[in-house]
This record gives structure tokens, C-alpha cells and sequence, in this order.
């Protein structure tokens, strides 16, 4: 949960990741059988996440899995382990029998765009 943390207060854009709000939900993510959470290890040392969930869709007619948020520590970043663990995750989607992975980035549309990704539509969002 530490290194996690760390991850994600690195990444944080719009909001400051507060650590007793994270470590209150941090257990029922673990838990909900809908939702991947992925770490890559380096040396023993977690360098990077992959948060991923899998929801019906009625416009799919299934299940889609959604990226959520995909982090790696700077000093590990261009040595494959984002694409591993986006491989990782799209193996267990295409298991539990997703139609599709889907995902919004503002950073990394290139990083996606080489892993086969393809702009679809247009992201929007409400502060609340």
C-alpha cells in the first residue's frame, strides 16, 4: 500500500490524494472481484500499478474493462513495464469475456497509441 501511495500522489493531477481516504479504500479494492489492481515489481520493489475494472455495458452488449490509472516510477519508465501491465490486464479482461478495454488519458496518448490503442471519443467529466 506504501509504494502504491507513492505511485499515485506522483501522478495526481487534478486531485491531492489524500493517505487516510486511500488507505480506507485501499482494502475493498483489493477485494471487489470486478476490479484488477496489478503492481509491477522491480528487485522486490513495487515500481508501478495498473487499476482496472470490468463493468456491463447495454451499448456493448457485455462486459468492457476500463483503465483506470496505469502509473510507473519515473526511474523505471521506457523498459516495457506499462505494456506489461497493460498486456496483463487485457488478458484477464479477454478472460472474464470483455468486449473491449477502454481507457482516458491527458499524458499518454502516444504510449497507447503503440500498444494498438485508438482514439474513439471525446472524454468529459464534472468536478463534484
Amino acid at each position: 500500500a506504501d509504494a502504491v501511495f507513492a505511485l499515485v500522489a506522483g501522478m495526481a493531477l487534478t486531485f491531492e490524494p489524500q493517505r487516510a481516504t486511500f488507505d480506507a479504500g485501499y482494502p475493498d479494492l483489493l477485494a471487489a472481484p470486478e476490479v484488477d489492481l496489478l503492481v509491477a515489481e522491480v528487485g522486490g520493489e513495487v515500481v508501478g500499478y495498473l487499476l482496472g475494472t470490468a463493468h456491463r455495458s447495454l451499448a456493448a452488449d457485455g462486459i468492457v474493462s476500463w483503465v483506470e490509472e496505469v502509473a510507473v516510477g519515473a526511474p523505471h519508465r521506457r523498459r516495457g513495464l506499462g505494456a506489461l501491465l497493460m498486456a496483463e490486464f487485457e488478458r484477464r479482461a479477454a478472460a472474464r469475456g470483455s468486449r473491449l478495454v477502454a481507457l482516458a488519458t491527458t499524458r499518454a496518448g502516444d504510449f497507447y497509441a503503440a500498444l494498438g490503442y485508438t482514439a474513439h471519443a471525446t472524454y468529459f467529466r464534472r468536478l463534484l
